[in-house]
Parts: C-alpha cells; structure tokens; sequence
C-alpha cells in the first residue's frame, strides 16, 4: 500500500514540478512525508518507466507515459517524431535510428507501444533494436512505427 502511495506521489510530483535528479525526488518525497533512500527511488524510477524530457527551467525532468498506441499523448509523438531518423528491418529485427541522446526515450516509447509482435526491444544512445517473432511481424511494427514517425 506504501508503494502504491509513494508512486502515486511521484506521478503527482512530477506532473506538478519539474524534478531533474533523483535527488530532488527524494527531498520532495520527504516534504510529502514519505521517507526514502535513493534506491528505493531508484527502483520506484525503474518501476513507473520514467524517462527525462527538455524541461522548461531545467535542462531535463522526469515524465512520465501510458500505455498503448492510443494514449500516446501529443508531446510522446512530438518526442517520438523529431528525435528518429530512419526505421528499417534486417530479418525479424527493427532498427530504429535516432539523433544522439534519443535512443533511450524512443526505446521507451516503443516498449509502451505494447506491441504483440515485438518480442522485446533494445535501446542504446542513438538505436534501438525491436526484436519481432518473423520477419513479416518486423515489416508489419516497421510500418506503424513509420507512420507513427510521420514518414
């Protein structure tokens, strides 16, 4: 039930503030009367798939996602759309390439597509490789992916 609150909270926190590091997560958290260690707001990060977005007074914040295609909000395609650079597939993988620092967050929003055909997916600084159950699958997320990217 505590961690329920606590990711309640941090959802609440981050929707109202602009929280750049783990740190000031874990003195806001504090303020709100919950006492955590940075690991636990490490795994409690890790847990609710949050990721960092260009902040308005900060460079980066944490944001967080839904879930699916259709709750994909505006800002998540925006995001999506102006970090990749190209999309293609080589046998049952995509490759999706991104501008330097934005493989992670396509990664993410990948993984929140929930797509059934993709097995499970890779991202490092500039790629992200999706994993799909046969090459027809990879062409099939390749093409939603393109269109989700506004090619």
């Amino acid at each position: 039930m505590l961690r329920n609150a606590r990711h309640n909270k941090i959802l609440e926190l981050i929707e109202e503030k602009e929280i750049e590091t783990q740190e000031e997560l874990c003195k806001e958290l504090a303020a709100a009367h919950f006492s955590v260690t940075q690991a636990t707001v490490s795994r409690d990060v890790r847990e609710l798939r949050l990721f960092k977005v260009a902040g308005t007074k900060k460079r980066y914040r944490y944001a967080a996602i839904g879930k699916g295609e259709e709750e994909l909000s505006d800002k998540m395609r925006s995001l999506f759309r102006a970090g990749i650079e190209s999309i293609q597939t080589v046998g049952n993988i995509v490759v999706t390439k991104t501008l330097n620092g934005n493989g992670a967050n396509a990664g993410v929003i990948i993984d929140m597509l929930k797509y059934e055909e993709v097995v499970g997916s890779i991202a490092g600084d500039d790629t992200v490789f999706s994993l799909c159950r046969t090459a027809e699958d990879a062409e099939a997320v390749r093409g939603r992916l393109e269109r989700l990217a506004g090619n």
